[in-house]
């Protein structure tokens, strides 16, 4: 990340005269035919500035298409209930009607249910949006078939690319026979992803799109038949692009791969350990997961009137930000470790996980009440486990250090539990009166 500081790269204007920039190009460039040869696809546009601009850009590249075609009434997507989040809202901002495809008991696409719903509307079909790995945490095993059949209807596939680290060096949209594809740098290729910094979701695709690509007025990207741009800049957030481009360099074909590889191990590994006291919703037909897993804790509430919600709160006390709450499965929790985190810290959250499940059988057993236990009042604030009055049933200890190892590097949240469901229902704007800034001037 060095780089980000250097003013040869920081001080350049996005629209600054082409033969001022010559080595910021050749690094973009570079950049594009790396990810081009990563995805199997043909061409790139850097123009999208996050994941969900690169969806919505795929699918105004497919829109772009089916008019060049005149097939105008394509305007159906097919999303499975597996699919990424924000998949249905980029569809409804590029003007699609969303179709839900069922997913089976083991979390892959219903191959019938795609069958019957595309043959339903396969005058109107535009696409598929498909996430591969699936959110479920499964490689989808007729995946090829799937795309084979969309093909068929004249219809064309998205991918969304969120999980595309479980992919890097060992398979790829391309090889599946994907139309367009988007990536998250900021999750796969290294770029710190989240705490309210650009993003990049650039958008690969195969070569009957690559003149769809969109344009810009003032630079001369894209594709003769794309549409408008997508961006302020002609190739997004080009400053982080450095960060993709340094990690491809340094780590070389080999050592992508290996990343990969340690991202489905790491996940797997905690797989194998967490199913000795909790349930893991999917996995393959092998009994493995792909890069993620869903472990279903709705049994909790039956048992000790415990919701993932609250487990996702006591792990803050054991110095955890809570892993993906109640998606895409309701009453689950969705960890994903990628490649980055040690095994050291793999032992350490499953260990948070099997002390929160010895916590709950201590409720079901009644030796806490179910209304007043670690679970319910976590996260514990420093004020609140040093307060001169404690009137809880269990110990300051067993609130705030668990875990031996706590004591050595304890994380204090600075806000104690709130109700989430609450503030989510009764937004309060925290913008002052205008009045206060000619107070303060």
């Amino acid at each position: 990340m060095l780089p980000l500081s250097w003013p040869e790269f920081q001080c350049i204007h996005p629209f600054a005269p082409l033969d001022q920039v010559e080595g910021y190009h050749q690094l973009l460039n570079r950049l594009g035919k790396w990810l081009c040869e990563i995805t199997g696809m043909s061409q790139i546009t850097f123009q999208p500035n996050s994941g969900a601009a690169g969806e919505y850009t795929g699918l105004y590249i497919i829109h772009k298409y089916h008019e060049s075609k005149n097939e105008h009434q394509r305007k159906i997507v097919l999303i499975p209930s597996s699919a990424h989040g924000t998949n249905p809202a980029s569809a409804a901002m590029a003007g699609l009607k969303v179709v839900v495809i069922n997913c089976d008991d083991n979390g892959n696409i219903d191959f019938n249910d795609l069958k019957e719903k595309a043959n339903q509307y396969k005058e109107e079909l535009s696409c598929l949006m498909l996430t591969y790995p699936s959110t479920h945490g499964v490689f989808e095993e007729q995946v090829k078939d799937i795309i084979d059949y969309v093909h068929s209807l004249g219809a064309q596939v998205y991918m969304d690319g969120a999980n595309m680290n479980a992919q890097v060096g060992l398979t790829s949209p391309g090889t599946i026979g994907v139309d367009v594809c988007h990536l998250n740098l900021h999750k796969t290729f290294a770029i710190p992803h989240g705490g309210g910094g650009p993003g990049s979701g650039p958008v690969c695709v195969a070569e009957h799109l690559v003149e769809f690509l969109p344009t810009h007025p003032l630079a001369a990207v894209g594709g003769q038949k794309g549409g408008t741009a997508v961006s302020a800049s002609p190739w997004g957030s080009a400053l982080i692009a450095e960060i993709s481009y340094a990690y491809i360099a340094m780590l070389g074909a080999e050592g992508l791969a290996e990343a990969t590889k340690y991202a489905i191990f790491n996940a797997n590994y905690m797989a194998a350990r967490l199913k000795k006291k909790f349930k893991i919703l999917y996995t393959g037909k092998n009994g493995f997961v792909a890069h993620e897993m869903i472990i279903d804790c709705r049994e909790f509430k039956k048992m000790a009137d415990v919701s993932e919600i609250d487990i996702a709160k006591r792990l803050m006390d054991y110095g955890f930000h809570a892993p993906t709450v109640s998606f895409p499965v309701h009453g689950t929790l969705m960890v994903e470790p990628t490649e980055s985190e040690s095994k050291q810290e793999l032992d350490r959250f499953i260990d948070a996980m099997f002390a929160i499940y010895e916590e709950i059988e201590e409720i079901a057993s009644d030796k806490y009440p179910k209304n007043d236990n670690v679970l319910k009042n976590a996260p514990h604030t420093a004020a609140h486990v040093a307060s001169d009055s404690w009137a809880h049933p269990y110990s300051r200890q067993k609130a705030a250090f668990p875990l031996s190892w706590i004591q050595e590097n304890k994380f204090w949240p600075a806000c104690g539990r709130t109700d989430d469901a609450f503030g989510d229902r009764n937004l309060v704007c925290s913008c002052s009166p205008i009045d206060e800034y000619r107070k303060s001037l």
